[in-house]
């Protein structure tokens, strides 16, 4: 079973489109796929149309003494072989009970472990800040997806998760590849071009050789879960996550291959 973390300490730069997006072409291909949602708040949740008021069951119960499995958690997306676990707004309480609460970091990890739940891939979508969901999020996961919008901020949160996927790696002392997937691209605008040819150019060998364009057929929750959820998906971005999870899918074997 893969487990993967879809993640950047930047805010905007499409986490829980290219955790959508990918969940779904994966299951185009057969295959049975885990949605986790870990961002308090709860965007991946509210693209389901679940209802963040009353709390429901999630990720939460994960960390509650005796912890919930995943399987108890999950419920079945309108798509057939997808499922998720939903966040709530309480996950941003775990900070404070970490400090007198030991092992919470290896909640997930856990859980994952003993998840039989059938599916092929896990993908987790990732809160923005580094803290103990993230830390969760990359013990627990054999790879980080960096989705990075093509302007010139985003590459500071794009350097920053980088050294912490390479912080954990040397933590856990087992390899945490970094794979970056550039996003929300405008061919149209000069600071697009030249972002984008900067991240080529930094991230050799871990980089996408394409970006998803800008859609706004992607612009809220609502019409992402439309698009991504229906039957029969379309739109310039969609295609374009489709043909990186075939690079993604690639670059997994070569791995695979070389270790």
């Amino acid at each position: 079973m893969r487990v993967w973390a879809i993640a950047n300490q930047k805010g905007g730069v499409g986490k829980t489109t290219t955790t959508l997006a990918l969940g779904r072409a994966m299951v185009a291909r057969g295959l049975r796929v885990l949605l986790v949602d870990l961002d308090p708040h709860a965007s991946l949740t509210r693209a389901f149309g679940i209802p963040t008021d009353p709390p429901p069951a999630g990720v939460a119960d994960l960390f509650a003494t005796p912890p919930s499995s995943l399987a108890s958690l999950m419920r079945a997306a309108p798509t057939e072989g997808l499922d998720f676990v939903c966040a709530q707004t309480a996950l941003a309480t775990l900070e404070r009970r970490s400090a007198t609460q030991p092992g919470l970091g290896l909640a997930l990890s856990q859980a994952i472990t003993r998840h039989t739940g059938g599916h092929e891939t896990i993908l987790l979508d990732c809160p923005p800040t580094l803290g103990l969901l993230m830390v969760n999020a990359l013990a627990a996961a054999d790879r980080v997806i960096v989705p990075t919008q093509c302007e010139p901020l985003a590459l500071y949160g794009l350097a920053g998760m980088v050294r912490t996927a390479e912080m954990v790696e040397r933590s856990r002392q087992r390899p945490l590849p970094v794979s970056v997937l550039p996003t929300m691209y405008d061919r149209r605008t000069r600071i697009g071009r030249e972002t984008l040819a900067q991240l080529q150019d930094e991230y050799a060998g871990r980089i996408w050789d394409e970006a998803v364009p800008v859609d706004t057929q992607l612009s809220n929750a609502d019409a992402l879960a439309q698009q991504v959820l229906s039957g029969t998906p379309s739109g310039r971005a969609l295609s374009a996550y489709g043909r990186a999870l075939d690079w993604l899918l690639a670059e997994e074997q070569a791995l695979e291959h070389a270790a």
